[in-house]
Order: C-alpha cells, then sequence, then structure tokens
C-alpha cells in the first residue's frame, strides 16, 4: 500500500513539474491588472527638486517602464521601448528603480532617452507596490488610471506589436 501511495504523490509531482514547465515566466498573472495603479509621488531624475505623480496622468492612455542603469536586460528591450515611444501612441514614463541618479543619467545620455520623463524610486518602495518581480517591467495604464497590462523582463518587437500596441490604440479610441 506504502509502495502505491510513494508512486501516487511521484507521478502528481511530475505532472505538476510538466505543467510549469509550460508556463511563460513574462506572463505571470497580476492582481494588479484591472485595479487603479498605486499611487506614488517621486522626485524626477533630470530635476530632482521636482515631482512626478502618477495622478497626473490622469486622463490619458499612458507606459510605465521600469529600468535601471545597472540592468542588461533594461538595455537590451531599450529599442522596443524608444520605438513606442517614437510612435506616439501614448508617453512612455520611467520609473527609475533603486538606481542612483550619477549613473542613470549617464545611460540615458549614452543610449538615448525616450521618456516623457523619470521618477526616481530610490528604495524601490513604489516597485513594490507596483509588484516589481525585477527590472524591466512595463505596465500599461488607462486614462482612469487603471492598470490594463503588465510585461514582466525585456518588452520584445513581438509583445509591443501584438500586445502593447494594439492595446494602446483601443484604450485611445475608448476615450
Amino acid at each position: 500500500m506504502s509502495r502505491v501511495w510513494v508512486v501516487g504523490v511521484f507521478a502528481a509531482l511530475v505532472v505538476l513539474l510538466a505543467v510549469g514547465l509550460t508556463l511563460n515566466p513574462r506572463e505571470v498573472p497580476s492582481p494588479l491588472i484591472g485595479k487603479p495603479a498605486p499611487a506614488f509621488e517621486l522626485p524626477l531624475l533630470e530635476a530632482p527638486e521636482k515631482r512626478f505623480a502618477q495622478r497626473d496622468m490622469l486622463g490619458e492612455v499612458w507606459i510605465l517602464n521600469v529600468w535601471a542603469s545597472w540592468c542588461p536586460p533594461c538595455l537590451i528591450e531599450h529599442p522596443v521601448i524608444t520605438a513606442l515611444a517614437k510612435d506616439g501612441l501614448a508617453p512612455v514614463i520611467g520609473l527609475n528603480y533603486k538606481d542612483e541618479r550619477q549613473n542613470a543619467l549617464p545611460w540615458l545620455k549614452r543610449n538615448g532617452n525616450p521618456y516623457r520623463l523619470v521618477a526616481q524610486d530610490l528604495d524601490g518602495r513604489i516597485g513594490i507596490d507596483y509588484g516589481v518581480y525585477g527590472v524591466p517591467e512595463t505596465y500599461v495604464i488607462d486614462r482612469q488610471g487603471i492598470i490594463r497590462y503588465k510585461h514582466i523582463g525585456p518588452l520584445t518587437p513581438e509583445a509591443a506589436q501584438k500586445r502593447v500596441t494594439p492595446l494602446l490604440r483601443e484604450l485611445k479610441r475608448a476615450g
């Protein structure tokens, strides 16, 4: 009897592992989808004496991109974020995550700055509020301040074309 039980438990674990291996880690469901974007007010990277709050974007569909100069995948993603910003469908706001100003500013100068503005999350508290697993992460937020999409990891050209751009168009049409 105990041998049957051990084989049964082992089989169940194999099935769970097999199912887990088929899941895409970039598509971890976020409990924030469909809920208001967490409130914040942070200093601007380029002008720390000025502040930005997510409520400043109410009435606009926008993209929040969490990045850092110490993040190699952020550099890989950067051309995709730049292309989204150039498309002009929605402003891209940067959230510089646990990064030092003296590192972030040269990184943007070297690689280009696609952001309308960059807020600086020095201690990572806002990242925690948004459920950031690691950088980069990208969110689409609607006119009412509701999170409609979250992408974990570097945003790929395919994800931008198949998920983000159509969603931005839909949200803008919805008015």
